[in-house]
């Protein structure tokens, strides 16, 4: 195969929302190459959980304590993922202008993922495809809870894909 298998979550809220890995999720973490998390993960216990099944990055987001800083969560990364300059961010601010703006903030991104919304959102423009995978666990006016999926080879972001987990 030669690529890569990411799968992005966000916003899970734990322990309020997340008591352990919904069944739904960890089927997809069983196939993961990497997974990314957008912030809001509550406890650092997630971050553990989750990397039992593939490396873990993840951002802090406004809900996230020192433990899960202590983990190693910055508030924004920037990596490369099999050739794809990738970004993240928990906030990224209000819909309009926000594939502009996070362009502004992340020049070298051809992805930038992104949670804090709970709405799931795939988009590109102004040379930057931005990318939120929803919340698995706190859906919101959502009708389901999400989380993202993205096939990465030779650099290019080949498959990216908002999955209903609830």
């Amino acid at each position: 195969m030669g690529g890569m298998r990411a799968v992005v979550l966000s916003d899970t809220h734990a322990p309020r929302r997340w008591k352990t890995c919904p069944p739904r999720v960890a089927g997809h973490l069983r196939g993961a190459d990497v997974i990314l998390h957008a912030g809001d993960v509550c406890t650092a216990d997630v971050l553990d959980e989750l990397a039992a099944y593939a490396p873990v990055h993840a951002v802090l987001g406004n809900n996230d304590g020192p433990d899960v800083a202590a983990w190693g969560a910055p508030e924004t990364l920037e990596l490369d993922l099999a050739g794809l300059p990738v970004a993240m961010i928990h906030d990224s601010g209000p819909s309009k202008g926000r594939a502009a703006r996070m362009r502004r903030r992340f020049p070298g991104a051809a992805l930038v993922v992104f949670g804090h919304s709970h709405i799931p959102l795939d988009e590109s423009g102004d040379g930057v495809r931005i990318f939120n995978p929803g919340s698995p666990t706190d859906r919101r006016r959502q009708p389901h809870g999400t989380l993202g999926l993205l096939e990465i080879d030779g650099g290019r972001l080949v498959r990216a894909e908002i999955v209903p987990v609830t």
